[in-house]
């Protein structure tokens, strides 16, 4: 099928499929799957500029979707949501407008793909060694089987001595957020939220996988609440993105409508299944992810298309 937009030929099928499982994976772990949707669009030949923007667009539903049931299940902190955005907007716009630079320049396909696997490959490498860690002392005490019987939600991190350094630091003004049990600095939270956004418009999508990690090991947010929270917030921000990106010329809104389709679908059963997973497993479940983002960028890089 031709898309006149961004001048490509790509199977809606294929589309629906890739929907399908960004859909799924931002249900359960809070990411808009730019780390797959990017790379996979980029795969089937199409700029990353508009594989960015496209991105954007597309994430937007699905987060809808999943947020909602997120919400339902009382993983979602309304109130970091809505500061978190505030930060993320100011990130994105910075992002988007390096994506203007250096496709002016010409060179936008290698940068945003040499950046995506520097960033990708880690933050796999650390959450591998942050949750397994995590999970050995965890057996050791023999807390995993206590957290299943109390419904999956028990969360530690092997990373928490330095959360909790972080939010010693008494940076006026203090934020408490109760329903995250946690009280910290604005601008650590405003900090976070940028570094997420600066992703989210360079390398496309709502960045959850630098937020929700960042959430977790920097801010002290429990796992589920931090995937419930970060869909929230990536509502918000990524429809600046992808408006931002629009007016600059990187949105093809017909496969992002035709993405839609399957990640819907894929948005709920993620959601839904992250209540049978303790946060140590949800997050090393997490680490393969960015690595396979990683994978198809570099195969894009050395399999003759376009850089």
């Amino acid at each position: 099928m031709f898309f006149p937009i961004s001048h490509a030929h790509v199977s809606p099928i294929y589309l629906v499929i890739v929907g399908f499982l960004i859909g799924v994976l931002g249900g359960f772990f809070g990411v808009g799957g730019s780390f797959i949707a990017g790379p996979a669009l980029r795969l089937v030949g199409i700029d990353w500029n508009f594989a960015v923007g496209t991105d954007l667009a597309h994430i937007v539903g699905k987060s809808v979707v999943a947020a909602k049931r997120h919400r339902a299940l009382g993983n979602v902190d309304l109130r970091l949501g809505l500061i978190m955005a505030i930060g993320t907007i100011g990130g994105a716009e910075v992002g988007a407008q390096l994506i203007q630079v250096f496709k002016r320049a010409g060179n936008v396909n290698l940068v945003v793909s040499v950046v995506s696997i520097v960033i990708y490959v880690g933050i796999s490498g650390f959450m591998i060694w942050e949750s397994s860690k995590t999970l050995a002392q965890s057996k050791g005490r023999n807390a995993q089987k206590k957290s299943m019987a109390r419904g999956g939600k028990h969360d530690e991190s092997a990373f928490q001595n330095v959360t909790k350094a972080i939010q010693r630091w008494r940076i006026p003004p203090m934020i408490s957020l109760p329903q995250s049990g946690v009280t910290i600095s604005l601008w650590i939270i405003l900090l976070v939220a940028f570094v997420g956004g600066l992703c989210s418009g360079f390398l496309g999508g709502g960045a959850g996988y630098i937020r929700m990690p960042s959430m977790v090991y920097v801010l002290g947010i429990p796992t589920h609440l931090a995937v419930g929270t970060d869909l929230f917030e990536i509502i918000i921000s990524a429809s600046y993105g992808a408006f931002t990106h629009a007016i600059k010329g990187n949105v093809d809104i017909l496969i992002a409508l035709v993405m839609h389709t399957g990640a819907a679908i894929g948005a709920q059963l993620g959601a839904i299944s992250t209540q049978y997973f303790a946060g140590p497993k949800i997050r090393l479940a997490f680490v393969p992810l960015p690595l396979i983002g990683a994978a198809i960028v570099i195969y894009t890089m050395f399999s003759g298309h376009k850089l």
